[in-house]
């Protein structure tokens, strides 16, 4: 990789925002990222090697830096969160067992042999995709608020599942990987969290702005490098630890400059080059020539907003399961860990790629309906438009 492709590469990347501009269309901006990847890739002109080390290496790491945001967005801490757990743990129970009876059925239709990643897939709701939406548009409410905390346990589990399901034979070894991840991140929490109590966190963020040292971002990169580092070494993907480190922060509570810090690292370049690399490593062609791929994707995009759907007869409406459908951190992350093991099959990480991008126009739709019956008023005097 040179400083002209990496140019470039910044440059596609743009596509995002720009797509995601008009606030009507409420398209996420890792949209625009993947379609720029398709276009300089493998699938369009083929302007940037997706097999460079150093480019997969930088993707690495804008990968581990997105879920860990993503573990961030989860709300731990919220109060209203840890009181609607029940209903929403038994809404995401609901959808996993819909989810497990349908992949089934699909992986035996297709005759993939990847039953398990279809039932992870269709279980799987997006955390960082919901929230904001929730968020924008000040959705409110006892059933917003379950809604919300099912789309959390869906978030953790699924991503949890997924290296398992992906790579069954070496599911053990997969799993122990797991353990040691979660087993470090456990003790990253016990620390973190006497030096917040302690006051030893906030002394050193005064020194650290007043100095201009950076030392949280820097001590929370080193954090993650070296969970990621178990997550290899475990034989498991550098997503686990992402998210699971960004859940730790989560539970801990994340100073807002530090936030602001990780947003401009993460979603300003690491990120873009993760999205641009996964849309380059693709090969859109491959569909073109498995038909039954292109059918695979509409069936677990379809599925996916089916099930959560059908969550109506849990209580929870319509427009709000539709709006819990939305995903986009396991199958991103299916397709990228999946092209890395070679275990999926011709044109099928673009296929769940295609399943996630139906489950968000759905959402975005879904959102809209949502916000006539659950938006919260702007309290008086707050500023906000």
């Amino acid at each position: 990789m040179t400083f002209l492709s990496l140019a470039l590469i910044a440059v596609v990347a743009l596509a995002g925002p720009l797509l995601a501009l008009p606030v009507r269309w409420r398209l996420p901006v890792v949209l625009g990222e993947l379609l720029a990847g398709i276009v300089i890739g493998r699938t369009g002109l083929s302007l940037v090697d997706a097999g460079d080390p150093t480019f997969s290496l930088l993707a690495n790491i804008g990968f581990a830096l997105m879920m860990f945001v993503a573990g961030t967005h989860v709300p731990v801490r919220d109060p209203q969160i840890r009181s609607a757990l029940g209903k929403g743990f038994g809404q995401a129970a609901a959808a996993g067992f819909a989810a497990a009876v349908v992949g089934t059925g699909m992986g035996l239709a297709f005759g993939t042999g990847h039953a398990p990643l279809y039932v992870v897939l269709l279980a799987s709701s997006s955390a960082a995709m919901v929230l904001p939406i929730v968020d924008s548009l000040r959705l409110g409410g006892p059933k917003v608020v379950a809604m919300t905390a099912q789309v959390a346990i869906a978030d953790v589990a699924c991503i949890v599942a997924l290296p398992l399901a992906l790579d069954p034979p070496n599911a053990g070894r997969a799993a122990l990987g797991a353990l040691a991840v979660g087993a470090c991140a456990i003790a990253i929490f016990f620390v973190l969290r006497s030096l917040e109590r302690s006051g030893a966190r906030r002394r050193m963020h005064r020194l650290s702005e007043n100095r201009k040292f950076a030392l949280e971002l820097r001590i929370q990169l080193v954090l993650l490098f070296a969970l990621a580092g178990v997550a290899n070494f475990g034989h498991v993907s550098v997503m686990l630890a992402g998210f699971s480190f960004g859940l730790v922060v989560a539970a801990v509570g994340e100073p807002r400059r530090l936030a602001r810090q990780l947003f401009a690292v993460s979603d300003g370049f690491l990120g873009p080059i993760f999205l641009v690399w996964l849309g380059a490593s693709l090969n859109l062609r491959d569909l073109a020539g498995h038909p039954d791929m292109i059918v695979l994707g509409l069936s677990l995009g379809l599925g996916t907003v089916l099930i959560h759907s059908g969550l109506r007869a849990f209580g929870l409406p319509l427009p709000l399961g539709v709006l819990s459908a939305a995903q986009l951190g396991v199958p991103v992350a299916a397709a990228s860990i999946g092209t890395q093991l070679h275990v999926l099959l011709p044109g099928e990480n673009a296929a769940l790629l295609l399943g996630a991008l139906i489950t968000i126009a759905a959402s975005a739709m879904a959102g809209s309906r949502a916000a006539k019956s659950f938006a919260q008023p702007v309290a008086a005097g707050s500023g906000k438009p």
